[in-house]
């Protein structure tokens, strides 16, 4: 099943910039579930083009202070979002949220989260250009 958030991109703690992993903090009047929480594959229309992205769901365990939101990592992209309406489509659950034992630990995961999605993505890219 298919989620879709759409929102305008404003600024959060620069927390996945400083791990090698900037994120578009998408503000939205998106009505937060424990069911959605954690890590998800998908697109991310933005910029009049469609991305790939790993998106996370939910609060920081590992940077725990701020309430819950929705951030994703636009695979390939650089510029900047801010201002911007975007358009989430969560496509595949990755992960729930975990606790990591430092910044470099979860930068890791997060380097294995993007290999997982594309993968996923990919293969559903090609599912499509098959029918």
């Amino acid at each position: 099943m298919e989620h879709v958030i759409k929102g305008r991109v404003g600024h959060g703690k620069a927390l996945g910039r400083t791990l090698g992993f900037p994120t578009a903090n998408v503000m939205s009047g998106f009505a937060y579930s424990e069911a959605l929480a954690g890590v998800w594959a998908g697109w991310a229309e933005a910029t009049g083009k469609k991305w790939p992205c790993i998106v996370n769901v939910g609060r920081h365990p590992t940077f725990p202070e701020g309430p819950a939101t929705v951030e994703a990592h636009l695979i390939g992209f650089e510029g900047d979002l801010y201002g911007e309406e975007i358009t989430l489509r969560l496509t595949a659950f990755l992960r729930g949220q975990l606790r990591f034992a430092s910044g470099e630990a979860l930068a890791e995961q997060l380097r294995r989260d993007t290999e997982n999605a594309l993968a996923i993505l990919n293969k559903e890219e090609s599912d499509v250009r098959t029918l």
